[in-house]
């Protein structure tokens, strides 16, 4: 069978290799189990690439991520390329490059409680058992990229440092529309989340939000919320949420809270798409929400499956291939099931093994429930 689907692979920094070395294996095992084949090219992104060519994204990389379906990245970052001085030497700025010229204006970070994991996580199981919540993360807007920004020197001994937060309708209505979207496939609620209290442009995404639901989106439940609140209220009763839509920076910090409800970074996925164009067909970029990990980095120890999970995602979201996606999901529970667990989710009675280890039982577990 011809190759149709094309990857760009950027394993990054850290465990980024290691990880993503798992996703190439059950790569593989589609090839050979399921007649499906990828177009996979490689490229590097953050320290590595700095390494390589002093920037950490260079323009060769960045055409080759405009004209594939879809960008698999494991990790940046590191000590080793810290620069406090100037951001664009560092190796996230690679990412945000990627983030912003590819235009992935929504950020999907699902966190969803694994029924072998119940007891990983630092909340009681009965207030996550269950436990499947997607937030929607506006990527390129707000106070990550609103302008004017920096710091300035006023004198007197005083430095003032200024970002602005901004938003635009448009900007606004596109990644509430993939919310609601994606409510529609799920449990048809969304929560809306910013603060209209304090800040005009919290305001006019509430109205935004508010007339996109009443001109196309009636049937969904939405409820709007302060963002302070829905951090207190994601600890005390998460199981209300369905789907979450909020901006680039409250998203930034109430997925990493949703993410540790779950027990561990290594179990979860993110996408990141841009609009769809004519043929309906997105840029996307699929990543583990984890980090680079460096004290571990090239000793066999990292936790694969959020990799694997993100590699289901774009299955899903990029090639319509959501039983495929299934699939990769069900062998991961059952592997959980069964007792496995790297050490980030390590239990007394489990039993430990590597990054390799977990991929070859995950490989197994599909051959299994594939048949």
């Amino acid at each position: 069978m011809p190759a149709n689907k094309k990857l760009l692979f950027l394993p990054g920094d850290g465990i980024g290799p290691e990880v993503m070395r798992q996703v190439r294996r059950v790569i593989d095992w589609m090839d050979r189990k399921r007649g499906m084949t990828f177009d996979v090219s490689e490229g590097l992104v953050g320290g590595a690439a700095i390494d390589a060519y002093g920037v950490p994204l260079n323009d060769a990389t960045l055409a080759e991520a405009l004209a594939v379906d879809a960008v698999m990245l494991g990790a940046v970052g590191g000590p080793k390329w810290d620069n406090p001085t100037d951001y664009t030497k560092r190796p996230e700025a690679g990412l945000l490059a990627l983030r912003k010229e590819l235009g992935l204006f929504a950020n999907l970070r699902p966190a969803v409680v694994f029924d072998a994991l119940v007891d990983a996580s630092t909340l009681k199981a009965d207030v996550i058992r269950g436990l499947d919540i997607m937030i929607v993360r506006e990527l390129t807007g707000g106070v990550y990229f609103g302008e004017p920004r920096g710091i300035t020197d006023i004198g007197n001994g005083e430095r003032r440092g200024v970002n602005t937060q901004v938003y635009t309708t448009s900007e606004i209505r596109r990644v509430a529309r993939v919310a609601f979207e994606l409510a529609r496939k799920r449990n048809n609620k969304v929560h809306s989340m910013e603060k209209a209290n304090v800040m005009e442009s919290g305001l006019l995404w509430r109205q935004e939000v508010t007339k996109l639901h009443q001109e196309e989106y009636s049937d969904v439940t939405l409820e709007h919320m302060y963002a302070d609140n829905g951090a207190m209220q994601l600890l005390k009763n998460p199981k209300q949420f369905d789907v979450i839509v909020t901006d680039n920076l409250f998203g930034d910090i109430l997925s990493d809270e949703a993410s540790m409800m779950t027990g561990s970074l290594g179990m979860l996925p993110s996408a990141s798409l841009g609009a769809p164009d004519a043929d309906g067909k997105r840029k996307a970029m699929y990543e583990p929400v984890h980090g680079s990990a460096p004290d571990i980095a090239g000793r066999d120890l990292a936790n694969p499956c959020a990799t694997l999970l993100s590699f289901a995602m774009a299955l899903r979201y990029s090639f319509d291939l959501d039983e495929d996606a299934k699939l990769i999901e069900k062998a991961i529970q059952n592997v959980l099931g069964g007792g496995m667990r790297t050490a980030d989710i390590m239990a007394p009675g489990m039993a430990r093994c590597s990054t390799t280890v977990m991929g070859d039982s995950i490989l197994r577990e599909l051959d299994k429930v594939a048949s």
